[in-house]
């Protein structure tokens, strides 16, 4: 049956039959793209019993927010994920559907509208729930081995302006090899344990191997947007130096 809605944002409330009680407190924002021509197939699809699968919410690009499951409710969005050692992502999070075609069409622009709605969304959200910026997350951070959404071209920056989200200005892509896959060793190591301790599932071997480049990569598409390739290139090692040390000041 219809439930009232967690946020005065909500234009809409379609109930998704996809939902059961959580397991664990909320302590996550997870964002998503839907990854689909139409947003009203997506959001069938979410409602679908069918699919298995739902968000607590969907953004339109005109803006217009839906939600399909009580905030209260474990919502089926991030599927097998994991993040600092965690892995029901799904009962720590609040999953955000945001209508955009993604990789497999064309990567286009997430509309004005639509950013500002996103914005709004997540702000209302954190005024309920203690998420912790460092805890704002793309599905591909939590699945970087299945995921790309919601893209290197999100509006990660706005967020953060909008004090959503933990981000630094990214280090600019130069030429320079940095590590990459078959290299191993001290530096290695280093890396592997920054990206951990970070929260990407990722076990330090000293190894760059292929689940390193997985989880290189999410992070490029998250923090260095400007080259996606799995590289640990000079560029995204800075940035992710400064992304810990944004961290580390915050939490003091």
């Amino acid at each position: 049956m219809p439930f009232t809605a967690d946020s005065p944002l909500v234009t809409d409330v379609v109930l998704s039959p996809n939902h059961e009680p959580r397991r664990a407190a909320i302590d996550m924002l997870l964002l998503h793209y839907t990854g689909m021509e139409s947003t009203d197939e997506a959001l069938q699809r979410l409602a679908s019993p069918e699919a298995k699968v739902s968000s607590h919410y969907l953004v339109r690009q005109n803006g217009a927010v839906v939600q399909l499951v009580p905030e209260a409710r474990r919502a089926y969005h991030a599927g097998v994920s994991s993040w600092d050692g965690e892995t029901d992502i799904n009962s720590r999070s609040i999953g955000i559907e945001i209508a955009n075609p993604g990789h497999d069409f064309g990567c286009p622009p997430y509309p004005e509208e639509q950013v500002a709605a996103v914005v709004g969304l997540c702000r209302d959200i954190l005024t309920r729930h203690a998420i912790r910026a460092e805890r704002v997350l793309a599905h591909s951070d939590v699945a970087p081995a299945r995921k790309r959404d919601p893209g290197e071209w999100f509006f990660w920056r706005e967020l953060a302006e909008a004090g959503i989200g933990l981000w630094v200005p990214p280090h600019p892509a130069m030429p320079g090899r940095g590590l990459a896959p078959g290299d191993s060793g001290e530096a290695v190591l280093a890396l592997q344990q920054s990206l951990a301790r970070y929260g990407y599932d990722l076990v330090p071997t000293g190894t760059f191997d292929a689940k390193t480049r997985d989880v290189v990569a999410a992070f490029q598409r998250h923090f260095r947007p400007a080259r996606v390739d799995g590289l640990a290139d000079p560029s995204t090692l800075a940035t992710l130096d400064d992304l810990t040390a944004a961290r580390t000041a915050r939490a003091s």
